[in-house]
């Protein structure tokens, strides 16, 4: 069991995760423990109802957040000829196509996000076990494949996440930093939760929100409330 310093077992004392908090609540608690040196990410976990071992309750998908994460994500593009110029004015870091494979092949992972068109995903799919278990292989249901390049470039720089439910039932994602005013944090929460309702699967019975953890980097979790789980509670 690892062992947790003093101030974060003083945090822990002012949690009661036997009664899980409204939204608004809860964040405001989590951004008051936010008290690393560094500027802490605020996170959220959803524990759903869902079985991914079936491929009809695998939840998978990527929204752009209203006001980011806090951080300007790397991008890559994967593109030839008038896509790539596209690419590039819409501030992709990395734009190419066989030399780009080529230079992942060597080690090299220097961005958050990769995006390609299509037609080269020939190419790209040589690179399924590098970027794979990395979460980095573009993939159409992210909107990471896509002729359009200029706009998944903007839309990751604009804070696009992606979320992918885990094995045992859970998806994790930040909301943005601890120095972001509550209201950016909880229109974040809100975008991010509306988005998962939407795409609950059609075989998945019973309660579909388990449990809603917010944390900080360095903070313990805090419980929202399920069963009310909207930052605004008349929605």
């Amino acid at each position: 069991m690892p062992r947790h310093g003093k101030k974060y077992v003083d945090k822990v004392k002012q949690i009661d995760n036997t009664n899980p908090l409204e939204s608004v609540a809860a964040m405001e608690l989590v951004k008051s423990m936010a008290t690393a040196k560094f500027d802490e990410t605020i996170e959220v976990a959803f524990r759903l109802g869902v079985d991914p071992r079936h491929s009809d309750q695998m939840i998978r998908g990527a929204v752009v957040l209203p006001h980011g994460i806090g951080k300007t994500q790397t991008v890559a593009v994967f593109a030839k000829g008038d896509k790539a110029k596209e690419a590039e004015a819409a501030g992709a870091d990395f734009v190419g196509a066989e030399d780009l494979v080529e230079k992942i092949q060597g080690g090299w992972f220097g961005f958050d996000v990769a995006v390609a068109t299509p037609d080269v995903m020939g190419m790209v799919g040589k690179l399924g076990r590098l970027l794979g278990p990395k979460g980095l292989m573009p993939n159409p249901k992210t909107g990471t494949v896509s002729f359009d390049v200029g706009r998944a470039v903007q839309e990751v720089k604009a804070g696009k996440i992606e979320y992918r439910v885990d094995k045992t039932g859970i998806i994790h994602a930040p909301l943005g930093k601890a120095s972001f005013p509550i209201e950016k944090l909880l229109e974040n929460y809100q975008t991010l939760l509306e988005t998962l309702i939407k795409v609950k699967p059609a075989a998945v019975k019973g309660q579909y929100l388990r449990s809603i953890t917010l944390s900080s980097t360095m903070g313990p979790g805090v419980r929202i409330n399920p069963l009310k789980p909207h930052a605004v509670q008349n929605q």
